[in-house]
């Protein structure tokens, strides 16, 4: 394995230093670190760039198996490296569902193999995503690929006593239920916010209610249960609120927010543009503001991508055919550093915190020798991503790594990007290009 130096690094946008990575694992830090070096030792030129554990995304949407015209393991996990991040969780809403041992493994299996991060799948709470009978959360926790996250994203497990076995059933093995809150009764056709801009353009809306009775519900049954409850792509101001109140009450709650959601309102929807499409939908100017308060002062715990890749097919088409969602995870951290960091509510620290330290101990990958999200420190493995935070890009969505290009930033210019990606001491970007994993299928391909 090549050794790295890297010269001049700003941990968490501190004093630079340099950073010796050997044997995947940082071996030293200081101005002695290259002390440590030998002749076969790569420099990274690090000067004027921030050092962060290497990023985790707690919903990844990576649809293989079944919908690989969207996106693949292999595709979706090299996009995740050049986006800084070194774990992704994989959601289980593919063909067939992620609801068994088998089919958990084999997504896990298809990450190890290419290479690019390490791939945590999700399994299913439910059979087949259909709500009505638990799924065989204990064989997916003692799989080989020891699930510990459990969700039917894209579905609201909306039976209260099936969400309540969920949540009892977990706690065996230290798992959480992550749960996506959409009262289906309430959203029956809904197809963007409710509120002034869907009566205007006449699309059919999608009441903040839908969500936030459904958050309501469920931390009344973690607290009554005594188990673990993670809140997916929280999205209004409302919701905010239940939260914040159930963390003061001592409930085990946590809760995600997406990069689209602390950027876009839903006036976006008067283009009528599909890109501008998802689930749950955009909200208003003040929601946003509520989402990026509650990022700042921890209520909301971490930023999560809900990276979901369609075909042109599946996007290229009136609004109301077409698919809710958009990709994410080469944009997820510049979005969170123009929002967050460049407004002065959050620093780089903050930033390690919401897209790395949190999001790997709720998904319980954060111990062990090959564990996600831990400081930059000496003996920790060297899981890391340097971001160049002086940097201004335009995306052009061809440009991107994923396999679709429904992104709704194009043409939109974001501030900071990623220089390097190390995955265990081994760069899986350098100079902001991908490098192809030695022993993966189709190495040298770029």
């Amino acid at each position: 394995m090549t050794t790295y130096l890297l010269r001049g690094a700003s941990p968490l946008g501190g004093d630079a230093t340099d950073v010796l990575l050997a044997d995947g694992r940082i071996a030293a830090l200081g101005t002695d670190a290259g002390a440590g070096a030998d002749t076969d030792t790569e420099t990274v030129d690090a000067d004027g760039l921030v050092l962060l554990p290497g990023l985790v995304d707690l919903h990844t949407h990576l649809r293989e198996p079944g919908r690989e015209d969207a996106e693949t393991v292999r595709t979706g996990t090299r996009a995740a490296a050049a986006g800084g991040f070194t774990a992704v969780h994989a959601m289980a809403n593919t063909s067939p569902v992620a609801d068994t041992a088998g089919v958990v493994e084999q997504v896990w299996r298809l990450g190890r193999d290419a290479g690019w991060v390490d791939v945590f799948p999700v399994g299913a709470v439910s059979v087949g995503l259909a709500g009505t009978q638990l799924a065989e959360l204990g064989a997916m926790a003692h799989s080989a690929a020891r699930v510990r996250v459990f969700s039917d994203d894209g579905h609201c497990v909306h039976d209260p006593v099936l969400m309540r076995r969920a949540l009892e059933y977990v706690k065996a093995f230290d798992g959480v239920i992550a749960q996506h809150a959409q009262e289906p009764r309430l959203t029956v056709g809904a197809q963007m916010h409710e509120g002034v801009v869907s009566a205007e353009v006449g699309l059919a809306g999608w009441p903040a209610v839908a969500e936030e009775a459904i958050i309501a519900r469920d931390v009344l049954l973690a607290e009554h249960v005594g188990s673990r409850l993670h809140v997916c792509h929280l999205s209004t101001a409302g919701s905010v609120e239940i939260v914040r109140w159930a963390k003061a009450r001592g409930i085990a709650v946590t809760a995600e927010v997406t990069p689209h959601h602390l950027l876009l309102t839903d006036d976006l929807a008067r283009t009528y543009d599909p890109l501008y499409k998802v689930n749950p939908p955009l909200r208003t100017a003040e929601d946003v503001e509520a989402l990026r308060g509650a990022l700042a002062d921890g209520t909301i715990d971490i930023v999560a991508t809900d990276h979901a890749p369609h075909t042109r097919e599946d996007k290229d088409c009136e609004w109301a055919a077409a698919a809710f969602g958009m990709t994410g995870l080469e944009t997820a951290l510049p979005i969170v550093v123009s929002t967050m960091v460049e407004t002065g509510r959050m620093t780089w620290a903050d930033v390690a915190r919401v897209l790395s330290s949190a999001p790997a101990r709720i998904g319980r990958v954060d111990s062990g020798p090959t564990a996600q999200g831990r400081p930059v420190a000496v003996g920790e493995p060297a899981n890391l991503t340097l971001v160049d935070p002086a940097a201004r890009w335009t995306v052009e969505p061809r440009r991107l790594l994923s396999a679709s290009t429904n992104t709704p930033y194009g043409g939109r210019e974001l501030s900071g990007r990623v220089v390097a990606t190390f995955l265990r001491g081994r760069a899986t970007v350098l100079d902001g290009a991908p490098v192809e994993p030695a022993d993966a299928p189709g190495a040298g391909a770029r």
